[in-house]
């Protein structure tokens, strides 16, 4: 198996050391791991491209590239210019440090990647650890997602079915705030929300008296409504979402005829 990897945090985050080491445990010994990540940090940046600006890649080391640009930058520069001879059969993005549960998903650039990865046609999941006091103060903080996370991700390839047209399938993944021993199973749930917890901004003042503006999030710990990803995530258990990139609201469709002309 060739498998692509990247993340959001950057080339030098731990989080991208562990997917490693979980894409070479599925990709085998006749597998190949090829590393196209952001050189700088990308958290936060959802599906953006650098459309209207050229990026510099560099090549740090066999089968392993950085982006000046964000994660669906390096999927593109994955497909399309440091792989374009030979596609790999599977795109994983992660593993994030923090959660995307709920609606950090439509912040992510983890989940930004691999929404590119399923608009190009290729099977993409993204991986993320979610903290809390159970983990946070763990000697190695990424523990459950290197312990679980490879044995997932080979029930979902299994699970997922041929490819068909329209828009591709992808999966988000949450590995719960526990230490690995803790983790009680996985379960497949729907994006939750969590009620009051967006973000938000917070004010600053500099030495030189200028206003500035930070972007603050909400409680991490507050779950979404039972049998949804923060829920269960924040129960111990894995949560994997399927999702596609069509925002339509269906339900909607027939409601809306009216305003048809």
């Amino acid at each position: 198996m060739r498998i692509l990897i990247t993340n959001d945090d950057g080339i030098s985050a731990p989080g991208l050391s562990v997917l490693d080491q979980i894409a070479n445990e599925l990709a085998g010994s006749n597998g190949e791991v090829w590393t196209v990540a952001p050189a700088f940090e990308q958290s936060g940046v959802g599906h953006c491209i650098s459309y209207s600006r050229p990026m510099m890649i560099q090549q740090l080391g066999a089968q392993r590239f950085a982006v000046e640009g964000s994660p669906a930058d390096c999927i593109l520069a994955g497909l399309h210019d440091v792989m374009k001879d030979a596609l790999p059969d599977l795109i994983l993005s992660g593993v994030n440090r923090g959660n995307n549960s709920a609606e950090n998903a439509l912040y992510s650039g983890t989940l930004g990647a691999a929404i590119e990865g399923a608009l190009q046609g290729v099977l993409s999941i993204a991986i993320s650890q979610f903290f809390g006091p159970k983990n946070r103060d763990l000697k190695d903080t990424f523990e459950a997602s290197a312990v679980h996370s490879a044995s997932v991700i080979k029930k979902i390839i299994t699970a997922t079915p041929a490819q068909a047209s329209g828009y591709q399938l992808f999966y988000n993944v949450n590995i719960p705030p526990v230490a690995a021993s803790d983790v009680k199973g996985t379960v497949v749930v729907p994006q939750g929300l969590r009620k009051g917890t967006g973000f938000h901004t917070v004010t600053s003042t500099s030495p030189s008296g200028r206003q500035f503006l930070w972007i603050s999030g909400g409680d991490q710990q507050r779950p979404t409504a039972p049998g949804t990803d923060a829920a269960v995530n924040l129960d111990g258990y894995i949560s994997v979402t399927p999702m596609r990139a069509d925002f339509t609201a269906y339900e909607m469709i027939e409601k809306l005829s009216s305003i048809s002309t």
